[in-house]
């Protein structure tokens, strides 16, 4: 289900929670005021059926949206087969329990270029991806496959590509890493007039229906010439999250924020509070 307005929300459970379980996390992030929360199954989907309809009724209850990552090893551009395979199997898995879960959103690192055109990478991880949203579609697990763009060059994952994916493929949106793309950029992708930029051509491939269901990353972030090194809270890094709420309040987006900085909880409380003191 979309979302009426813009929801915030962490990466995994807000810091404070009482265990570190999903259960826990959805109700901490109840009691701080916030809206989502991203399941994390980065390190492997390790989430049974029954703990996962139990998430779904949780969520339920305490009207908090969900959505999921899948795991970080995940690379469909590798000349390996069995590794392509494991690879497609890891978002398929996090599509199926993510959606007991009541998350709509799965994301995911795509692949690496590994010498590789943009071009050949792009033939690659489409086709894949078009073959696992008719798998999942076939089997009625109504999910939206999210490709994540990401903070290195070496990585398969700049806006464009990420969005076009959204625009060639049914089921299939951007998860647009605002962080990523700052770090990936070496500096660059960090102003109003660039955020602006970033949202009209969201709007110019994927329509209003593109700004009206979003799936944002927003944290501080740390970078080198070879981009992203590590994720930062936003008061100790350079990223102007001012004036990237006030360029989502401009254009009125609606969708998921997941804060993934070290302090999840207290990043995403400000960011939440800075768009609406807008």
């Amino acid at each position: 289900m979309k979302t009426s307005k813009l929801l915030f929300g962490t990466a995994g459970t807000p810091n404070s929670s009482k265990k570190s379980n999903s259960i826990s996390g959805i109700e901490r992030i109840r009691e701080l005021g916030l809206g989502c929360m991203e399941l994390e199954f980065v390190r492997g989907v390790k989430m049974g059926e029954a703990t996962a309809r139990e998430v779904f009724e949780k969520s339920k209850t305490e009207h908090i949206a969900l959505s999921a990552h899948a795991p970080y090893y995940i690379n469909l551009n590798s000349a390996e087969p069995e590794k392509v395979d494991a690879s497609i199997e890891r978002i398929y898995t996090s599509a199926r329990i993510g959606s007991l879960c009541g998350a709509k959103n799965i994301v995911f690192h795509p692949a690496y270029y590994q010498k590789d055109t943009s071009e050949i990478v792009y033939a690659r991880v489409s086709g894949l991806l078009k073959q696992l949203t008719t798998r999942l579609a076939d089997e009625g697990i109504e999910v939206i496959l999210r490709p994540e763009t990401t903070g290195k060059a070496t990585q398969f994952g700049s806006l464009t590509e990420s969005v076009m994916l959204g625009f060639d493929l049914e089921n299939v949106l951007p998860c647009i890493d605002f962080s990523h793309l700052h770090a990936r950029s070496c500096g660059e992708e960090n102003c109003y007039e660039e955020f602006i930029s970033t949202l009209e051509l969201v709007e110019n491939k994927l329509g209003r229906e593109g700004l009206d269901d979003m799936h944002m990353h927003v944290s501080g972030i740390e970078y080198g010439e070879k981009g992203e090194k590590n994720h930062l809270n936003l008061e100790d890094s350079d990223l102007e999250y001012t004036g990237l709420m006030k360029a989502l309040k401009d254009f009125k987006v609606k969708g998921l924020l997941i804060c993934e900085s070290p302090d999840n909880e207290g990043d995403a409380l400000l960011l939440k509070k800075t768009y609406e003191n807008m």
